[in-house]
């Protein structure tokens, strides 16, 4: 490289670090163009360029909790850290409550080198529901994307196919009451900054930011007039017990569901509702995914105060559990928690417990 051109370089270097306007660019003699800004070290405030560089020893340092590598060609692309969550850093729990057999199910696994998949499923009317999701969810999902990259349209598809091969699946046993069994489902993908959600029946996705929590999914309850409006155009009906409860044809507290085909003329469906939400490094501390055993008993900003507090996310996961058993719940309490960027790096609000909160749950696990 000729003198001159290295000192041109040198003194557009020095210029780039002082000063703030965002459409300054420099180029070496008989260039045309430039580096995109997107893909130079640099940090970019409200459309100018920070005068602080970019910490680069610092990516992948959670609060000095966790470590994990950072995946830097798309941090450098895009100008802002993009760690790879590591499936072993992943917390769970699962504890029986006073059931004779735990029917939830959690599944953690990568299953493309750029996809993590996390999914719990609650089962009722027996475990068979929620294993064979537990076994073959990943399988449906793994198919769909050989034809489709959208990760929506993909846990949408996956959620249907798995529902008719269980129809299928549990034929064969010749046993009506095996045909009653169900689950719910909910199913996150994560890919990059995006995070995927699919959901059926009242098990639920939280993501904490900024320390608040962030609800991604809602319970497909009869109290929810559109579900309940598809449920008597099916020539279903929905009653409530004593605690107000409401349950289709008395049966089932949820009006999605993979499964459950008894109530299928009834309108009880398996397609889920789905929701794509871009994660922000800056702010998000982690996703929990819960089934009914913990949220019916811990409102979601109990449990992100209490997942704040933990060390890592397998305490965390299993403090949930146990602080749900400890405020009366009956039934199986699961619990995921995923770590993002900013674990531990937000304080959590004071706690306020909740007199309503057992008195709930004796009428839910009636």
């Amino acid at each position: 490289m000729s003198s001159p051109v290295l000192l041109h370089l040198l003194r557009c270097s020095r210029s780039l670090l002082t000063r703030r306007s965002s459409h300054h660019t420099c180029t070496a003699p008989g260039q045309v163009g430039g580096a995109s800004n997107r893909d130079v070290g640099v940090r970019f405030v409200s459309g100018a360029i920070s005068v602080r560089p970019v910490a680069w020893d610092s990516f992948g340092i959670w609060d000095d909790r966790i470590e994990e590598p950072v995946l830097l060609p798309s941090s450098i692309r895009y100008g802002k850290q993009n760690p790879q969550v590591s499936v072993s850093r992943v917390g769970s729990s699962s504890v029986l409550g006073l059931r004779k057999q735990n029917e939830d199910r959690l599944r953690v696994a990568r299953i493309h080198e750029h996809i993590q998949l996390y999914a719990v499923f609650d089962g009722h009317g027996g475990p068979h529901a929620a294993e064979y999701c537990y076994t073959f969810m990943e399988k449906y999902i793994r198919d769909a994307l050989e034809k489709d990259d959208d990760l929506e349209r993909v846990l949408k598809k996956a959620f249907l196919d798995v529902d008719k091969a269980l129809h299928t699946h549990l034929s064969y046993f010749n046993n009506p009451s095996f045909l009653t069994a169900g689950t719910t489902a909910t199913v996150a993908m994560l890919r990059g900054e995006e995070l995927v959600v699919g959901n059926a029946g009242d098990s639920r996705a939280i993501l904490s930011r900024g320390g608040e929590a962030k609800k991604l999914t809602r319970d497909h309850c009869p109290d929810l007039r559109d579900e309940r409006e598809r449920i008597k155009r099916c020539g279903g009906f929905v009653t409530w017990n004593s605690a107000g409860v409401s349950h289709v044809n008395g049966r089932l507290a949820m009006t999605r569901s993979i499964g459950d085909f008894h109530l299928k003329t009834s309108g009880v469906i398996a397609e889920p509702e789905t929701r794509r939400v871009t994660l922000n490094h800056d702010t998000d501390s982690f996703l929990a995914l819960t089934t009914d055993g913990i949220n019916f008993l811990l409102s979601d900003q109990e449990i992100c105060d209490v997942i704040n507090k933990c060390h890592d996310p397998t305490e965390a996961a299993e403090v949930i559990a146990q602080q749900a058993l400890q405020y009366g719940s009956e039934d199986n309490a699961s619990i995921i928690v995923v770590p993002l960027s900013a674990w531990g790096k937000h304080q959590s609000s004071p706690t306020v417990y909740s007199m309503s909160r057992n008195f709930a749950s004796s009428g839910r696990w009636a």
